[in-house]
């Protein structure tokens, strides 16, 4: 009998994502093919405290995403560094399981940011997903548009504040970017810390929103537009999926409307658009993923004007894999079954670790 793969699904995490990562990572254990994986359940906490947890049992309330919650009854444990895979109990360090690969199903901060997949590049590990470079880019709104922009893309604009910085005049930059604006954490995903602002008031309760959640934050356009995503798979070289719509009931595509309010948007997918247009829509979600350096997967997301016109959203490194979410469900659509897309992810990961475990190390 062949030798299963062993599967670190690595998921939680210290951020305010970690309820989305809850989700996803019960999806993806659940469509990891049982012939050929056995999936490791390696949960971090909200204090960013490791798990080992049993695959059975490591949810509470699962079915609820308002009260979705990692259990607490999981063995302490440390990723070893340089040992391929090596998982040791945190405090006698006996050796308690090993893994041949991870997924880290983290979004958010310390999980999509660059900061995990540091550590298993040091732990000599594959992993699905964009390495350092590319998870920190696409984690950053502010230097990911800035280097699409750079590249020529179409973004639409924006500005950008630190938290030692006085805010801009409310006055001059509504002029500048019109109202009304969105103001949100520059490292942060899935809406989170984000605000809608039409008056001065809601201007400054923006600016103290989104530094809740970052040291940095990002002050952008309105952009009159349909929100399309795209998704993008990096199997000899990147290939777009067919675009999807998003169509919110709220007055933007908030937390809410996309985890917690089964209603609170509509998928059209494939987007109802003419067919050249979702030709540039790919072409450009796969320049996007190039030009940002990722890997592996990535979700592109574009505004659609009613002139036509197509500019840049962003880009999501490690997009959620919840029953509803947009990555799966567009290659679905587009013909990759969700094993199947699992199955190819993996395959991606493994070859990514060959491939540089050729690379010198030594003069």
């Amino acid at each position: 009998m062949k030798k299963k793969i062993k599967i670190g699904i690595l998921f939680g995490g210290k951020s305010a994502e970690h309820e989305v990562s809850l989700q996803s990572a019960k999806n993806v254990c659940d469509a990891l093919d049982p012939e050929k994986y056995e999936p490791v359940l390696l949960g971090i906490d909200k204090s960013g405290r490791w798990f080992l947890l049993d695959q059975q049992d490591f949810l509470l309330d699962s079915e609820d995403p308002k009260q979705i919650r990692l259990r607490d009854s999981g063995l302490p444990i440390v990723l070893v560094p340089g040992g391929g895979g090596r998982i040791v109990h945190a405090s006698t360090l006996r050796p308690e399981t090993f893994v041949d690969l991870i997924f880290p199903i983290l979004h958010g901060p310390f999980g999509e940011d660059g900061t995990v997949q540091g550590l298993l590049k040091l732990a000599d590990l594959p992993f699905v997903g964009a390495g350092v470079l590319g998870s920190a880019i696409g984690m950053d709104k502010d230097v990911m548009k800035r280097l699409l922009r750079d590249a020529g893309l179409p973004i639409g604009k924006f500005a950008v504040l630190k938290s030692q910085e006085p805010a801009p005049n409310f006055a001059a930059l509504a002029e500048k970017l019109g109202l009304p604006l969105f103001v949100k954490p520059a490292n942060m995903g899935s809406s989170v810390g984000v605000s809608k602002v039409q008056t001065e008031t809601e201007y400054q309760q923006g600016i103290a929103e989104a530094f809740l959640y970052d040291n940095k934050i990002i002050i952008e356009e309105y952009i009159e537009a349909r929100e399309l995503e795209c998704s993008v798979l990096e199997d000899e070289g990147p290939a777009a999926s067919v675009p999807g719509e998003v169509i919110s009931t709220h007055e933007f595509y908030s937390y809410n409307a996309k985890y917690i309010d089964e209603n609170g948007a509509v998928l059209a997918i494939p987007a109802k658009i003419p067919p050249e247009t979702a030709e540039k829509v790919r072409a450009l979600a796969v320049k996007t993923f190039q030009t940002l350096n990722a890997e592996g997967l990535s979700r592109v997301d574009f505004f659609l004007k009613p002139n036509g016109a197509i500019l840049v959203n962003e880009i999501n490194t490690l997009p959620g894999f919840t029953k509803i979410s947009m990555y799966p469900k567009l290659w679905e659509a587009s013909g990759l079954s969700y094993p199947r897309l699992i199955d190819k992810l993996i395959g991606i990961a493994r070859r990514r670790f060959e491939k540089e475990k050729r690379l010198k190390t030594t003069i």
